[in-house]
C-alpha cells in the first residue's frame, strides 16, 4: 500500500473515538498523517494541532466531522487540494460533495477503518 499522507479532521486523543482509531490504523498500515482537531494534542507521536495548518502534499482528507462543523473547513479543505475527502458514517454532505467535485476532488463516503482493514486504502 503507496504512502498517502492524510489529513484526520476531527482528530480526538480519546480512545473510544472513531479519529483516535483511525491515527493508528494509518500508522499502522505506513501511511503519512497529520491531524486537527479541538484539543492540542497528541496521539502516537502525531500533533493534534487546532488551527487549519497549509500542510503539503495531502493526498487524503478523512472527515470525523458533522456537516455544520465542516463549513468552517471547505475552503481550507479546497485549498489543500487533496485527491480525495472521506465521508466516514455521519459526516456525509451533499453539499460538500458538490464544491469538491467542481475541484476535481474525488469524494468517498466509505469508513477509513474499514478500507484499511480490506486494504483497499
Amino acid at each position: 500500500m503507496k504512502n498517502k499522507k492524510t489529513l484526520v479532521l476531527g482528530a480526538s486523543e480519546n480512545p473510544s473515538r472513531y479519529s483516535n482509531m483511525a491515527i493508528k490504523s494509518l500508522l499502522g498500515n505506513e501511511q503519512s498523517v497529520v491531524a486537527i482537531g479541538q484539543k492540542e494534542t497528541e496521539v502516537e507521536g502525531v500533533k493534534i494541532q487546532t488551527k487549519q495548518i497549509p500542510f503539503t502534499n495531502v493526498h487524503t482528507v478523512t472527515l470525523y466531522l458533522n456537516p455544520q462543523r465542516q463549513k468552517d473547513y471547505y475552503n481550507y479543505i479546497v485549498g489543500l487540494q487533496p485527491k480525495r475527502v472521506i465521508f466516514n458514517p455521519g459526516t456525509e454532505n451533499p453539499e460538500f460533495y458538490q464544491l469538491l467535485k467542481l475541484n476535481n476532488i474525488q469524494v468517498e463516503i466509505a469508513c477509513t477503518l474499514v478500507l484499511l482493514s480490506m486494504k483497499q486504502y
